[in-house]
């Protein structure tokens, strides 16, 4: 938010201090188990790994202005990375999850050294390219990445010493690995924040406003979009090696054009241009999601009219759209 919003809701530094609304939103999550049904924390761990995905998404659309068609690659790989570990290597979560962000990154560095060569429409499209050449590869390996019948039965991580603990005897697999889920992206998210808000990131925001001036002054920008891409894609194979497991399964439609739409319109949906609207849409795109298709079997295009009309609503987003109405309140009260 600007400052002004800041101070319209009372947490700017009218007050001299600032509610620290991320600890309190991550603590309210964090009791869903208790408070909240299964279904409940089956959405909220849903809901936090697709954050994850949106936000490393975000890097690139809203950070440095690079617009990818092919991110759910980095997704799928790090789905089957971590599921072909755990399941056939036998390989612990401590050690198949960081390994599959690794393995995505590694992916993301070499596509990103020919992707980053091109610039826009051009740029969005060979990142397209890349994702269904995965797809068709990850589609009919099936020795290694069981074809179109995917990797069933990805195992949960051992959890039993979560569950010895007092007052999380009660809950199940699912529950205990919500907790999991909700720790690992809460890091990530907030290594995602360190690097937005840091030299690195405004760098990249120079470059997203004009990368012409940039090279000029002598910023590499070839050097620091491969560097976001790759990043980018390193948090997005950890958010797919989280889904692998919470899907109880990897599949090639995890790689598919359609899952980096879905992607990208969680982004564009809760703001790009703040550094939470990514989560804000996913939030909002998954809960949707669940609501219609409960009642309609003609979900997609209901589902589809809600976000044209949301869109073109809050053409800057849920949260550009709040930002706006709490800016405007602010000047409105102190004309």
């Amino acid at each position: 938010m600007t400052e002004h919003a800041e101070i319209a809701v009372g947490i700017g530094p009218r007050f001299g201090w600032r509610v620290p609304w991320t600890l309190i939103v991550f603590l309210a999550v964090l009791s869903l188990p208790w408070i909240g049904s299964r279904y409940d924390v089956f959405l909220g761990t849903q809901i936090a790994i697709y954050a994850l995905f949106a936000m490393s998404l975000n890097l690139l659309l809203g950070t440095a202005g690079l617009v990818s068609f092919g991110h759910a690659a980095y997704f799928g790989i790090g789905s089957y990375a971590c599921g072909i570990l755990m399941k056939d290597a036998g390989v612990s979560f401590s050690v198949a999850f960081p390994a599959a962000g690794v393995i995505a990154a590694v992916f993301a560095l070499v596509f990103g050294f020919f992707c980053v060569r091109l610039t826009k429409i051009y740029f969005a499209m060979l990142t397209l390219a890349f994702a269904q050449i995965v797809w068709a590869i990850c589609f009919k390996w099936n020795d290694v990445t069981g074809g179109d019948q995917g990797l069933p039965d990805v195992p949960f991580p051992d959890l039993a010493w979560l569950g010895s603990l007092p007052g999380f005897q009660r809950f199940r697999i699912g529950e205990l690995f919500f907790f999991v889920v909700l720790v690992l992206v809460a890091v990530s998210i907030a290594v995602l924040r360190r690097l937005t808000d840091s030299p690195f990131g405004r760098v990249l925001t120079t470059i997203r406003e004009n990368p012409e001036r940039a090279a000029f002054i002598g910023v590499n920008v070839r050097a620091y979009e491969l560097a976001a891409f790759t990043i980018a894609g390193g948090f997005a194979g950890l958010s797919g090696a989280l889904f692998g497991i919470f899907n109880r399964g990897v599949f090639a439609d995890f790689l598919f054009w359609s899952k980096s739409a879905d992607v990208m319109i969680m982004t564009i949906l809760g703001g790009m241009n703040h550094f939470w609207g990514p989560a804000v849409g996913a939030l909002v795109l998954t809960l949707l999601n669940q609501q219609i298709t409960a009642y309609t079997e003609y979900w997609p295009f209901v589902l589809g009219t809600i976000l044209v009309v949301l869109l073109f609503v809050f053409p800057g987003g849920i949260l550009g759209a709040l930002d706006t109405a709490l800016s405007r309140l602010w000047r409105r009260r102190h004309a």
